[in-house]
């Protein structure tokens, strides 16, 4: 039997010490050695540290790695549920997936252990229903957002080639940065590579390129104003 902790935390700038303390303080009181080094109860407790959204699908993640290669009545502890993922849905699928290797997962400030028990099919159920309620309440929200978009008289969906022509500017991308030094106007480089100003704009955004937009603003914000009030 193996005996995995799952750290997770969102970026390089968030410590995983405080998750690390209580996993080995939970694996102490379970008997359960803190090191792969440790003899103790003959088990060692192997770390996984991950830096990740816990938006982001499990699968793609170190857990999902992780369990993955995990066998058989192996343990998996994490400091707390969030640890798993932020989505009721994500975290309901490892959950299963967990319980279809028959991987026995510790929580360690809930107290709660998904092992198969009554308690812990119990508790899944109650997740189940949740991710089903949340299911529901997102189909809900486009349904009505769809709706109201309708009944305005907006676009449904993602304008069409919005995507395709910001990439189709890549392949101008040396061409466009010169214009851009030069002062070249951009709706002349729009009317050249044949594309929407707000489609330049994104492209620009994209390429960090998005000191020559505030460029455009600082000019007319420089504008003179002659003593008939009209602007030059």
């Amino acid at each position: 039997m193996a005996i995995y902790a799952y750290l997770r935390v969102s970026t390089d700038q968030q410590d995983v010490n405080n998750q690390r303390h209580g996993v080995i303080q939970y694996a102490r009181s379970k008997g359960w050695g803190t090191r792969q080094t440790d003899t103790e109860a003959g088990v060692g407790l192997i770390f996984y540290e991950d830096t990740a959204s816990g938006k982001k699908n499990w699968r793609d993640r170190d857990l999902g790695k992780l369990i993955a290669m995990a066998q058989p009545h192996d343990v998996l502890i994490v400091s707390e549920i969030s640890r798993l993922a932020r989505s009721t849905l994500q975290v309901l699928e490892v959950l299963q997936e967990c319980t279809k290797k028959e991987l026995v997962v510790h929580i360690v400030k809930s107290n709660m252990i998904m092992d198969g028990s009554l308690n812990a099919k119990i508790t899944a159920t109650v997740l189940g229903l949740a991710a089903e309620i949340e299911r529901e309440f997102i189909s809900q929200r486009t349904t009505e957002a769809l709706a109201k978009r309708k009944d305005q008289g907006l676009p449904l969906g993602r304008p069409k080639g919005s995507v395709n022509r910001t990439k189709k500017l890549d392949a101008k991308k040396d061409e466009i940065r010169e214009y851009l030094a030069k002062g070249v106007h951009k709706t002349s480089i729009c009317r050249m590579f044949d594309c929407a100003p707000q489609t330049l704009y994104d492209w620009m955004e994209q390429n960090d390129l998005g000191r020559f937009i505030k460029s455009d603003k600082k000019d007319l914000s420089t504008k003179t104003v002659d003593k008939s009030g009209k602007k030059d």
